[in-house]
């Protein structure tokens, strides 16, 4: 297991306040045979600056791609298409992994074609450490797993496909729920902090609220009065939150 591929894929745009710590946090892997995929939207700011100071201490398999995209999940998909490795993680450019991350994932994967590797998620609202937690994927038609802990197998994203560019904040989670309706998928939880995520994006924002409400919806997850309940109250709280 200790030669597996791992490829970790950095979709980012104008990120220069934070991408320098999801770069470190790359560099630092205890788990060094790691391809590294950076996919820019076109930055405008001092990004591809940044990412060029660091160059010469990322993992020698390194790719930047720097041109407008359609958005994040237009730019993980092009990261899945070009991706070597037997798995798949994607750090965004405001998170960071710790130290361990990928060693935990390489050393807890099973070996299956179809596998999704998936650990404890820290949440950080303002600089200050807010939530440690983990939901479990027998629960996915009910809450979204970890997502930013999550290496896939290379064979998973081909057989059952990529991220939905229809959805603006939700699409892992209509991925995720492909994946585990298919019953072929294994999914293997870590006891262990595998991300660190900063609060305030849009998928954790009351539109990510609706539009993961909308897809337990389609999917017959949630009743017609539950999902009117959901939105309603979501754009309450975005109302009330703004004033």
């Amino acid at each position: 297991m200790s030669e597996l591929l791992v490829t970790l894929l950095t979709p980012c745009y104008n990120s220069e306040d934070t991408i320098e710590h999801t770069l470190d946090s790359v560099e630092n892997q205890t788990y060094k045979n790691i391809e590294y995929i950076i996919i820019d939207g076109g930055s405008t700011d001092h990004t591809l600056e940044i990412i060029d100071k660091h160059q010469d201490r990322l993992p020698q398999r390194f790719t930047l791609i720097s041109e407008k995209d359609n958005g994040i999940y237009d730019a993980m998909n092009k990261g899945v298409r070009l991706a070597k490795g037997q798995l798949v993680g994607i750090v965004n450019s405001d998170d960071w992994y710790e130290k361990d991350t990928v060693e935990f994932a390489v050393t807890n994967y099973k070996g299956n074609s179809y596998e999704v590797i998936y650990g404890m998620q820290r949440n950080f609202l303002n600089g200050r450490e807010k939530t440690i937690f983990i939901h479990h994927h027998d629960f996915l038609p009910e809450q979204m797993i970890t997502h930013p802990t999550c290496f896939v197998t290379k064979e998973t994203y081909d057989e059952f496909g990529v991220f939905d560019t229809k959805y603006r904040s939700a699409a892992d989670y209509d991925m995720m729920l492909r994946f585990w309706e298919s019953g072929k998928v294994v999914f293997t939880p870590v006891m262990e902090i595998m991300s660190n995520f900063r609060l305030g994006g849009m998928s954790s924002s009351q539109k990510g609220v609706r539009e993961a409400a909308m897809i337990q919806y389609r999917r017959g997850y949630m009743t017609k009065k539950r999902y009117y309940f959901v939105t309603i109250k979501s754009h309450i709280y975005e109302w009330t939150h703004k004033r």
